[in-house]
């Protein structure tokens, strides 16, 4: 008997990549903050077009990993939008408040979504943490039909959803008051790029890692009550991303 043919790596479909951590915080936050702290002089690119070429990184980046991923994601999209907003704003030299309340209005909205898509079969924190890329779906259902708690384990989801929906209302009022006090300069001016550098290269350590930290709250009660209510230890219902990796 012939043992069976395996298919070289190289032949086998190759998996949608996207842009790393290192790439996201470098295109996303490092050049577009150098590039308004130290070059929107009148003797460099000037106010005007410092934010231009700045922003002009995070849009092209984002646009890249789409098409890098093949897929349309909602949140890049928002991201390139957001961008967008911060760029006209600044550029048509609207109030700065206008920045402050486009910068709260998105994670809000999206803090919103997730609450309303709960109830849809397009939940969005199913689609996030509960989902067959990290969870065995099948397994977690048959234990807890098993011990009758589907309708126990709906009601925990449902308290996940509102812990990851007020991660994203965090990160809205955080992004309203960090607006609020860096951005004081009229739109137009060196000080008002140098603000909006400032703004961005302190939005991940006083946005990002509280919204973070409340998320992982979230993840961390959903994987308990995992284990609780399916009577399973955890590594059970975990999916085997090496063994997935080596089919």
């Amino acid at each position: 008997m012939s043992d069976p043919v395996i298919a070289p790596k190289s032949e086998r479909p190759a998996k949608p990549q996207k842009g790393g951590f290192f790439s996201n915080l470098l295109f996303n936050i490092i050049v577009p903050v150098v590039i308004l702290t130290k070059f929107s002089g009148e003797t460099a690119l000037g106010p005007v077009w410092s934010i231009v070429v700045a922003l002009t990184f995070p849009i092209a980046y984002g646009l890249w990993e789409m098409r890098l991923t093949g897929k349309v994601n909602g949140f890049s999209i928002l991201g390139v939008v957001s961008v967008l907003l911060t760029g006209g704003i600044s550029l048509l030299q609207l109030d700065p408040k206008y920045i402050a309340i486009k910068e709260a209005a998105i994670p809000g909205m999206i803090g919103l979504v997730v609450i309303v898509s709960q109830k849809s079969h397009r939940s969005i924190v199913k689609m996030m943490i509960f989902n067959d890329q990290i969870i065995e779906i099948n397994k977690v259902h048959d234990a807890l039909a098993q011990h009758g708690n589907e309708k126990l384990f709906e009601q925990r989801m449902n308290i996940v959803t509102y812990l990851v929906a007020s991660s994203f209302f965090l990160s809205s009022a955080l992004n309203y008051i960090l607006a609020k006090i860096v951005l004081q300069s009229p739109p137009g001016t060196t000080e008002f790029s140098e603000e909006l550098g400032k703004m961005t290269a302190l939005s991940y350590p006083v946005i990002v890692i509280p919204s973070m930290i409340v998320l992982v709250i979230a993840i961390s009660f959903l994987f308990m009550q995992l284990k609780k209510l399916t009577k399973l230890p955890l590594e059970e219902l975990m999916v085997d991303t090496g063994s997935k990796s080596d089919d």
